[in-house]
Parts: C-alpha cells; structure tokens; sequence
C-alpha cells in the first residue's frame, strides 16, 4: 500500500511538472466598423466593414536545456456575416509549428506571412494595423504563405533576421517563393528591410519609424518589378505616416504614393488616411478614419474610392 501510494505522488509530481513547463494560449481580435464608401462609377453605400477579425490558439513546451517547441493557429473571419476569409480555409492567417532556442534561433515549418511584409509595410501602418478600407492599398506583396520553411535568429544588439522559403510542392508554375528580412532596434529607433521573390516578381523595402515623445514619424520606400500584374514592369512606392498621442487618444495621418509602371499606362496612383484612435481600455478601442485611394487605371482598388468610417476594435 505505502509503495502504491509513493507512485501515485510520483505520477502526479511528474504531471504537475509537465503542466507547468506547457502553456496554451486562446487570443483573437473582433475588428469592425460603420463606413460610407464610394467607389468609381458607382453610387455611395453604407456598409459594415469587417477588418481581419481572427481567433487564435499557440502554445509553447519547455523541452529542457533551453530548447523550445510550440505552435500557431489562426482562423480569419468575418464579424459582420460569420463567415470565413481567406477562401473559407479555416487555418489560412497562420497553421506553424517550430523549435528553437533563445541562442540557435528558431526553426518555423507551416504557413505563415511573410516577415519582409511584417518589418516594413505592416510596422509603419500604425492606424488599424494596416487593416480594412484604410490599409496600405499600394504595398506590392510578391511572397507565398504556404508550405514555408523559415528560420528566424536570435536578437543580436537589437538586430534580428528572417529568412523562409515557400516550397513548390502546390506552385502553380513549380516556383518556390523566397522573402528575408531585418529588423533593428535601437530605443526609440525601429529600422526594418524586407525581400521577397517569386517567379518573375519580385520586390525590395526599407522602413523606419522614429518615437519622440507624443509625435511617432516614419514610413517606407519600396521598389518592385511585376509586383501588381505580370510583366507590369518596375515602379517606385512610397509611404510616409504620423502619429501624436493625446493621453489615451491618438491622430494618426499617413500619405502614399505609388509610381507607374513602366508597361501599364497610368498606373500611378496615391492615397492618403487620417485617422483617430481612441483607447477605452488595453484591450478596446473606437476609432475614425477617412481614406481616400486615387487608382486612375484601377489596378489597386478597381478606380478611385473613399470611405468615411466609425469602428470598434476588441482584442483579446
């Protein structure tokens, strides 16, 4: 009887400790809003405008000696129908698992978006996070999400590195897709670069953003070639962005301005978005914004359009 009792403590010890070297996470964000919207050739409408709500489950597992294993798990939908985004895929925003070390870096397999993207267009697009009618609608995004291999480093002096390769398994044209990018650090300074290549297109940013004190600036300068069309050619984007803080409210203003390509007539275009955020908690906030796309050969947004929109973001 002791000896049964004493390998039962065993067993629950050694459960207790497995428990507490695991953790899984449930975390999401509900985003959506009001808008009055115009788009070219067509009358205003009203419209509840989802912005990339998702729901999320990671988690993590102390291997010991000072490896870690963990996963990711993201599923897009819409708040205002229930239904989901990305083409009805359920785990389409992120499907990860990876093993690394505070020391080796990280060794990512799944699908998940590329961190060129993440270092430069999403960093600097501070108003609700580069989301709805007001994200970066000129931003030329080359890279494939699926079947990615990654590595990510260790953080050295306030630089970190990524690099992934999609592979061709389900690549229409047998193509792997390559994006690497670099990140830096430095106080209130954030500098971030980003590549990604896949077949015939291919495309190149730099981005920085610098804090002082209630004012944030910054923004990014990208070069792509085929990044909007085949054979569309080579074109200069860029993108300047603002932010002053008011105690719990923030006015956000940025300004975008894509060049043409050389083999599409016209497909220069701009945009421009001021914004106010204002946070009711950590977790909560309401916001407003106006956006305004001029796309006169309808390659980004179909032809020039507007929104005025009231929203809510929760997250969790």
């Amino acid at each position: 009887m002791k000896r049964s009792i004493f390998l039962a403590a065993v067993a629950a010890l050694a459960s207790t400790s497995a428990l507490a070297q695991s953790s899984v996470t449930i975390y999401g964000r509900f985003n959506a809003s009001v808008e009055n919207q115009k788009s070219e050739g067509s009358d205003s409408i009203w419209a509840l405008q989802n912005s990339s709500s998702r729901i999320g489950f990671k988690g993590t597992e102390d291997l010991g000696g000072g490896l870690t294993a963990g996963f990711q798990l993201e599923h897009g939908f819409s708040v205002d129908t229930g239904d989901a985004t990305h083409g009805g895929q359920f785990w389409a925003r992120q499907s990860e698992v990876y093993v690394g070390s505070k020391t080796a870096g990280t060794l990512r397999l799944g699908n998940f978006t590329s961190e060129a993207y993440y270092a430069t267009a999403d960093y600097v697009s501070m108003h609700n996070h580069d989301t709805g009618t007001s994200a970066d609608a000129l931003y030329a995004y080359v890279g494939r999400n699926i079947n990615k291999l990654g590595y990510r480093s260790p953080e050295f002096s306030g630089f970190t590195f990524d690099a992934a390769v999609s592979l061709n398994e389900t690549s229409p044209a047998g193509e792997r897709s390559h994006d690497l990018a670099v990140n830096y650090t430095a106080g209130p300074l954030h500098v971030g670069a980003g590549y990604e290549r896949f077949g015939d297109a291919n495309q190149f940013a730099i981005s920085a953003l610098y804090e002082m004190g209630a004012f944030t600036v910054g923004g990014y300068l990208q070069r792509d070639k085929n990044g909007w069309a085949p054979n569309a050619g080579s074109r200069t984007n860029v993108r300047l962005v603002g932010m002053y803080t008011m105690g719990v409210g923030e006015l956000h203003a940025n300004f975008g301005r894509a060049g043409e390509y050389g083999n599409i007539a016209n497909s220069d275009a701009t945009q421009f978005t001021l914004g106010y955020n204002h946070k009711l908690s950590k977790q909560t906030k309401v916001y407003a914004f106006f956006t305004k796309v001029n796309d006169d050969s309808g390659l980004y947004t179909g032809g020039d359009f507007r929104s005025i929109a009231l929203g809510v973001r929760h997250n969790f």
